[in-house]
């Protein structure tokens, strides 16, 4: 039929041609937006505005999307959305694999972004913290080789955080921190923070809408390079279903409001 061969044979096997992985690739495509058509209309007929799958970066998950989802619930009740939190990178694929819907978060370093669109609603400010029973809560000038021995509170490799924490202590000349804690939740770090003498590094919106932010201290001392701008990440070339626009207009509008302030 198109005349082209898609696959070739191996001792064991077969693999497919370069025209063989562009067949593979849409053909994916293709049953991913059937997939979603189906679910769409079966919402639909029962009534269900629809369903969107998100994937949000730990900081968004607890800000802007926990704001987002409340607004959404009292104006759409019938909307249903499935929420994964994680890094850029790991977001980022579970998006190009077709197995979320939109991403708020960040384009991750070294990412293939031909397939991508990005919308981008703004920067964060990146900031060091300690409980406020830390000795270091008190200090009011630091330099990096005064944190090289304490427990870092950090997320996995390759996320945007950690990489910026290492280059701090590298244009610092410094040896990276030996005892490390890896987490990519929030809440697991703010607790480790206030019952611990640990330290981390969060968006400075996180401590600033925290509850609890009296029981923590940003301490003073510099970050560079700022993180890269987050937004909304979707894929290219693919059908909005009116959840997912329903969606994405309420994570404007919220974001809207909150710089309003």
């Amino acid at each position: 039929l198109l005349g082209v061969e898609l696959f070739e044979r191996l001792p064991r096997g077969m693999r497919a041609t370069p025209f063989g992985e562009t067949l593979i690739y849409y053909s994916r495509m293709i049953f991913a937006e059937l997939s979603g058509m189906r679910e769409e209309l079966v919402a639909l007929e029962s009534g269900n505005l629809g369903r969107v799958t998100v994937g949000a970066i730990p900081a968004l998950a607890s800000s802007l999307l926990t704001r987002t989802i409340a607004t959404l619930k009292q104006s759409h009740p019938r909307l249903s959305m499935s929420i994964q939190v994680d890094t850029s990178d790991v977001l980022v694929q579970a998006l190009q694999q077709d197995q979320l819907d939109v991403v708020l978060g960040r384009i991750p370093s070294g990412a293939r972004t031909d397939d991508l669109v990005f919308d981008s609603l703004g920067e964060e400010e990146l900031c060091v913290v300690v409980g406020a029973q830390n000795p270091l809560s008190q200090a009011r000038k630091l330099d990096w080789g005064e944190l090289q021995e304490l427990t870092w509170v950090l997320q996995q490799h390759p996320s945007p955080m950690r990489g910026i924490v290492n280059q701090a202590f590298h244009n610092a000349r410094i040896d990276l921190p030996s005892s490390i804690v890896e987490t990519t939740s929030i809440m697991t770090l703010l607790s480790l923070l206030q019952q611990t003498d640990m330290i981390g590094i969060t968006p400075r919106s996180v401590i600033e809408d925290y509850p609890g932010k009296h029981l923590l201290a940003i301490l003073p001392i510099q970050l560079e390079p700022r993180l890269p701008p987050y937004g909304l990440i979707t894929r290219r070339n693919r059908v909005h279903s009116s959840a997912m626009q329903t969606f994405m207009a309420s994570v404007h509008a919220e974001q809207a409001r909150h710089l309003a302030k």
